[in-house]
């Protein structure tokens, strides 16, 4: 979803396209792609224009399309695009239960890097598609067979590998924030946490 608008600067105006901003002239001559910072202010409004975008698109992705692991009470909710046979994401997954007991809940949404067609998509469907896709998710991201399934299925891997590209996806796993923000890459319990501490005083 493309949206246009004025920008922060006469004469300009801003295109936002998922994670991407540019800014063009009045007159569709000139391009500019770059960040704006309120220098008044320390803020940098290109980034808080991509957040907000980005946080749009998640939105629209529902439980229902990601694999869930929540604490009874989440004080967090990250988005977290992963590949079954990332390492960064089997390290991310085999500390699950520490992110969920610091009130993380994580949607997990499919990105297979090598794109459609390849071994790491299959899995991915091969796990959407099992009787228990917590079960099979964790067992194929160590490495081991996530079982069987429970018949042909429609999933939302395609989707979800479209979104990744769209938001902006960098590598795996990557971590989007309920308002937006993009973490790229694994981090431990208590940083990601603090990350998201820091995420909350940022929007306050």
């Amino acid at each position: 979803m493309t949206a246009v608008r004025d920008s922060v600067i006469p004469g300009l105006y801003e295109i936002a396209n998922g994670g991407e901003v540019i800014y063009v002239s009045a007159d569709g001559r000139y391009a500019l792609k770059g960040d704006i910072y309120d220098t008044d202010h320390g803020r940098n409004l290109t980034d808080r224009r991509r957040a907000d975008a980005r946080q749009d698109l998640l939105k629209a992705l529902p439980d229902d399309e990601t694999v869930v692991f929540a604490p009874a009470k989440a004080r967090y909710t990250v988005t977290v695009f992963t590949d079954v046979e990332c390492k960064f994401c089997r390290m991310f997954h085999n500390e699950i239960a520490e992110y969920n007991r610091l009130g993380v809940k994580v949607r997990y949404a499919f990105f297979p890097r090598p794109g459609p067609g390849s071994d790491a998509w299959r899995k991915a469907e091969t796990v959407w598609c099992s009787a228990n896709r917590q079960e099979a998710l964790t067992s194929a991201i160590q490495g081991t067979d996530p079982g069987a399934t429970k018949g042909p299925c429609r999933t939302p891997v395609g989707r979800t590998y479209d979104l990744g590209k769209t938001l902006g996806m960098l590598g795996t796993p990557g971590i989007f924030t309920d308002k937006g923000e993009y973490i790229s890459g694994y981090r431990p319990p208590a940083q990601l946490v603090e990350m998201l501490r820091a995420g909350e005083t940022r929007a306050d």
